[in-house]
């Protein structure tokens, strides 16, 4: 396994459908940069059998530093929460069953 960059996802499209290198790199930015408003916005996005993005409000609470054992409060803060979709799940539990012949 390794790391593929928006760089990496850029030149492989930009390869299969023919089109400048620059040209995808800004659709690739705008694509992010609007999932970026709308999680912002508060908007739920759901893209089919793909997974589903969504804001999630977590509650203040207390916690502990384990170092020092000291109390500290920790503020409410948003998260975004992805749930995979069908197809997604699909294809990682092959990759699981192909890494892990038992299961």
């Amino acid at each position: 396994m390794h790391n593929v960059t928006k760089k990496d996802l850029t030149d492989k499209i930009a390869e299969e459908i023919d089109l400048p290198r620059i040209t995808v790199k800004k659709i690739i930015q705008m694509f992010l940069d609007e999932i970026t408003g709308e999680l912002a916005a508060g908007n739920r996005l759901e893209f089919r059998d793909f997974g589903i993005f969504e804001p999630v409000k977590r509650k203040a609470r207390k916690a502990q530093n384990p170092k020092t054992l000291e109390k500290v409060s920790v503020p409410q803060k948003t998260t975004i929460k992805f749930k995979p979709g069908r197809l997604m799940k699909q294809k990682a539990d092959r990759l699981v069953k192909s890494e892990n012949p038992n299961r």
